[in-house]
């Protein structure tokens, strides 16, 4: 794991470091801990935009398993459900992460992602660095979840879902670090600087951080095109 960035007022996220397991008594803690093992995943397909925030059509598709039923084989998979189930794939072998509640995470990357108009490959991107996909990660100075959220930083927006422990909930903690994603996005005006403000390293003289959520970034995009080609 790499060296945590130091935080700086306003600067809600760490670095990919120093994370640990958050095992406190709450139940929403356990629920986290369960779904690495729960043997349903959702899956949810977008068609992929890769444009920084405020830069997406403001419509979108996506399909819940749980609600719909899993697709059967031999019917024809949707483009963008196919590239969703493909991307959990890869983050489960990657992260080693049950694939089950990986399918989870990048369908509530893609529903965040189609909501506050943010690109749900840099989402994902950004979870890997902060949390490689474990969603009761904790740092030394307090960042939880899988987007890494500073508590202290953002009281309004947890407010309205209960309080800090909210962060433990993998879809609410993708949710609220969007939003705090594409206020930086928008402060910033350009996807490396707003990436610098979310890693807490804005001040950095060098883009370390962004690069690294951009390599992730490349990666997954790397894959759909793999994905599309074979089955063109």
């Amino acid at each position: 794991m790499a060296r945590a960035t130091q935080s700086v007022e306003n600067m809600n996220f760490l670095g990919d470091t120093d994370r640990s397991y958050f095992g406190r008594g709450r139940a929403l803690a356990y629920a986290s801990i369960a779904v690495l093992l729960a043997g349903a995943a959702p899956t949810a397909p977008w068609p992929l935009n890769p444009h920084p925030a405020g830069r997406q059509p403001a419509t979108s598709t996506w399909v819940d398993d749980a609600a719909t039923g899993p697709a059967q084989d031999d019917l024809q998979v949707h483009p963008a459900e196919r590239d969703q189930r493909a991307l959990a794939d890869f983050i489960a072998k990657r992260f080693r992460v049950a694939r089950d509640a990986v399918g989870g995470f990048v369908a509530a990357a893609f529903r965040a992602g189609t909501e506050y108009r943010v690109d749900p490959l840099l989402i994902l991107a950004v979870v890997a660095v902060e949390s490689r996909f474990n969603p009761v990660a904790e740092s030394s100075l307090g960042a939880r979840g899988l987007m890494q959220v500073l508590p202290r930083f953002h009281q309004d927006k947890l407010a309205e879902h209960g309080g800090d422990a909210a962060l433990l909930d993998p879809v609410l903690n993708i949710d609220i670090g969007t939003r705090i994603l594409r206020e930086y996005l928008r402060r910033a005006g350009e996807t490396e600087s707003g990436l610098q403000m979310y890693g807490g390293a804005f001040d950095a003289p060098s883009a370390q951080y962004a690069g690294k959520v951009l390599s992730e970034r490349a990666r997954l995009q790397q894959l759909l095109v793999r994905v599309r080609r074979s089955d063109a």
